[in-house]
């Protein structure tokens, strides 16, 4: 049975009253996103190299080779429920593992190649990975702390660059090209017995407040982002193309852009960019005819350092979708001015449940700085942290999401069942079980969330309740804030104080009167209390692999 998740409706409220999930027996996410489109010729994936040339998969090409893929693994001794990692930038390596992984009944596992020895030490043993498909850029460090990964039995290097792969990769576990370890002619398997709620993919959040989890999520996950993608991308979602800047190792690029649009057989354009490059980024978009994008924040105020991009670049661009930081008015003034009526839409979701909240034109305007509404098939709630009850209009609690059949909703964190019963409320509103976000918002009268800060990151100075995004937000708007992070720090008379380090644009050094400037900016748009009492200027701001700020290195 080919399964398209619908979302009908002339109106939001239609929208949300008739959808439902209706997942057919035997869901394979693989089978789902390159194995069910009736035309198999259909281009799923442009792979621009670094040298300017790229190459053309269709959705047949991608389901033959990831067979061949899961041949491969099946060889080396993965069996269902084993973990394999996937250290492999934007390059066609990357997707063919993971839908491999989901052939054989494995768990695949995205890393971002930009981890250190510590970072992929720590997520390689927690996760027990016995496979790692590794870049050939990051060989030497898999190399370096494969013995102190001891369940690693194989890695398979992508590509020929970098140093010589040596047989032995240390520890217990043998290496070898991954080009020459897969009989590309070798592309009859048979599908393992899934469905919607067998574990399919461990990611891991981003570990800026703490110690990195392991979110175990099922086969039934990419089909959870299905409603927000037709929101953000307003409506029309099967007659584009798609690209992402951001690493195939997030959620926010696999689960917002690349995975939705292979569901819906669309095509989606792959680039090992590196560090984002505003003029590559219109270049890549005029080429392939790019109408819809997923672009972090900080790129677009990126791309909004270029000129005149409209006039320079034949674009076909007609959304963008974001989230992760704030989006200020000022954004989407720019796109709609700069790039003639693109939309930006924001998004709001989390490693645990992404994708619950967003915007869509077509339904209702956008109020700039809330993150929408909550997207059809997900039941999302501001509840009272204390009481587990919902809070009026205007009141500050915390995001949850019911669980019921919705797909989007993580199983659990890996091997930390107390960490999982932590964020549940299992007699929640409606006597329902409830996932807790840990994030606070508000939803105003006519039903918009408006995001306040995480849980343990609001800051409480002299009785003051402040959330650093707020206080972001506004000190973004000065011309020559590039970036910022806002934290509290310890203060004996007032509990804590507010913190700002600031990031200037390039050229602009810090200064007593740039501070002034800023204080004088946040006490106007928004409390005195609320201004930064110390403010520290650097170069560059700490963030994780996926760009978000480290808070716990600004203190």
């Amino acid at each position: 049975m080919t399964y398209y998740v619908t979302v009908d409706g002339d109106s939001y409220e239609e929208a949300r009253e008739s959808f439902s999930w209706d997942v057919p027996p035997g869901f394979n996410a693989a089978a789902d996103l390159v194995g069910k489109h009736d035309d198999g010729e259909q281009v799923a994936l442009y792979q621009l190299s670094s040298a300017d040339g790229h190459e053309e998969y269709t959705f047949a090409d991608l389901d033959a080779r990831s067979n061949a893929v899961a041949n491969a693994l099946s060889a080396r001794g993965v069996e269902r429920g084993d973990r394999v990692a996937v250290v492999v930038p934007q390059k066609p390596a990357n997707v063919l593992t993971h839908l491999a992984c989901w052939k054989l009944g494995a768990i695949s596992l995205p890393l971002s190649v930009l981890f250190g020895d510590d970072a992929l030490r720590y997520r390689l043993t927690d996760s027990e990975a016995r496979v790692a498909v590794v870049d050939a850029s990051q060989w030497k460090t898999v190399r370096d702390i494969a013995p102190d990964c001891p369940r690693l039995e194989s890695v398979l290097v992508v590509g020929d660059e970098g140093d010589t792969v040596d047989e032995n990769a240390g520890g217990g576990a043998a290496a070898e090209r991954f080009e020459a370890a897969v009989d590309w002619d070798e592309t009859a398997f048979e599908l393992a017995d899934t469905d919607v709620d067998t574990p399919a993919i461990i990611m891991y959040t981003s570990g800026s407040t703490g110690e990195p989890k392991g979110v175990l999520h099922t086969h039934g996950v990419w089909l959870g982002h299905c409603p927000a993608f037709t929101m953000y991308f307003e409506r029309d979602v099967r007659d584009g193309v798609y690209w992402t800047p951001a690493d195939w190792a997030w959620i926010g690029a696999l689960g917002d852009l690349v995975f939705p649009a292979w569901h819906y057989g669309q095509p989606v354009v792959g680039y090992p960019m590196g560090s984002f490059d505003p003029e590559r980024a219109y270049e890549i978009m005029a080429a392939f005819d790019v109408t819809d994008a997923f672009i972090p924040p900080t790129a677009i105020r990126m791309l909004m350092g270029i000129e005149n991009p409209s006039d320079r670049y034949d674009l076909s661009l007609e959304a963008i979708c974001s989230g992760g930081e704030p989006l200020t008015g000022e954004i989407l003034e720019w796109a709609d001015e700069a790039l003639s009526g693109v939309v930006v839409n924001e998004l709001y979701g989390q490693t645990e449940a992404n994708l619950l909240v967003t915007n869509c034109r077509e339904w209702f305007p956008a109020k700039p700085g809330s993150m929408g509404k909550p997207a059809p098939g997900h039941d999302v709630a501001v509840l009272d942290s204390e009481t587990g009850e919902r809070v009026d209009p205007g009141e500050i609690g915390e995001i949850a999401v019911r669980r019921g059949d919705d797909p989007v909703i993580f199983e659990a964190y890996w091997n930390a069942p107390e960490k999982t019963a932590a964020v549940t409320l299992e007699d929640g509103p409606d006597g329902d079980v409830w996932h807790l976000t840990g994030d606070l918002a508000e939803r105003d009268d006519d039903g918009y969330c408006w995001f306040t800060s995480r849980d343990d990151e609001l800051i409480i100075t002299s009785g003051y309740r402040v959330a650093p995004r707020e206080v972001e937000e506004t000190i973004l708007e000065h011309e020559v804030v590039e970036q910022v992070g806002v934290v509290g720090v310890p203060d004996e008379t007032r509990g804590e104080i507010i913190k700002a380090v600031v990031q200037p644009v390039d050229g602009v050094t810090g200064t007593d009167e740039l501070r002034e400037e800023i204080r004088d900016l946040v006490r106007e748009k928004l409390a005195a209390y609320e201004y930064p009492r110390e403010i520290a200027f650097r170069d560059d701001l700490p963030t994780t692999t996926t760009g978000k700020i480290r808070r716990t290195e600004l203190v």
